[in-house]
């Protein structure tokens, strides 16, 4: 099935712009750039979209306004006004599991303590939707993640995690395609 909609998980606002957390915003921002696309703000869907043509395909964008833990209401919102099933779309976030510089496609599944993916899995009773999982890396102690999420990377950190989103977007023509077998074989094969 192809993709419809590419979602960007982030929280709004100048001062999370450059944090780990707002991944999916720079993976949609790299994204929205290539393609040439412009956002703008439609508040009936709680975030700002753009259309952009990717492999030859039109597919919508789009920014949540919300803050993370409310990206189910922007995300659920958009599905029912443009008509597209959640198995269209995929969600691109920050991964704790993943290190830096890896980026890993997944259909289905659970939140992983992902506020973003946490209220979008309630507002739609299940978990089946495309996942983009950007690594951002583990700060070590589960009570050192909420300021290592919603802080900068270092530079090392931020190349790697660049590098894994311009990984991404040079397979994603495939996904939206739908032929995630082969967009994942690609993303996830080590590089020689």
């Amino acid at each position: 099935m192809a993709l419809r909609l590419i979602v960007g998980l982030g929280n709004p606002g100048a001062e999370h712009a450059r944090t780990r957390h707002n991944a999916g915003f720079w993976f949609i921002d790299a994204l929205a750039e290539q393609a040439g696309a412009r956002f703008g703000l439609e508040s009936k869907l709680h975030g700002e979209t753009a259309k952009a043509n990717i492999g030859g395909q039109n597919v919508w964008l789009l920014k949540p306004s919300t803050y993370m833990n409310l990206s189910g209401r922007s995300v659920t919102a958009a599905l029912r006004y443009w008509k597209i099933a959640p198995e269209e779309a995929l969600l691109a976030h920050d991964e704790l599991d993943l290190p830096p510089g890896t980026a890993r496609l997944k259909f289905d599944g659970g939140h992983g303590g992902q506020n973003g993916l946490r209220d979008t899995l309630q507002q739609l009773g299940h978990g089946r939707f495309h996942r983009l999982r950007i690594g951002i890396g583990h700060p070590g102690h589960k009570d050192r993640v909420t300021g290592w999420v919603l802080g900068r990377p270092g530079r090392d950190d931020e190349a790697s995690i660049l590098r894994a989103i311009d990984d991404a977007l040079a397979v994603l023509p495939l996904a939206v395609a739908g032929d995630f077998n082969e967009a994942m074989k690609r993303l996830h094969t080590p590089k020689s």
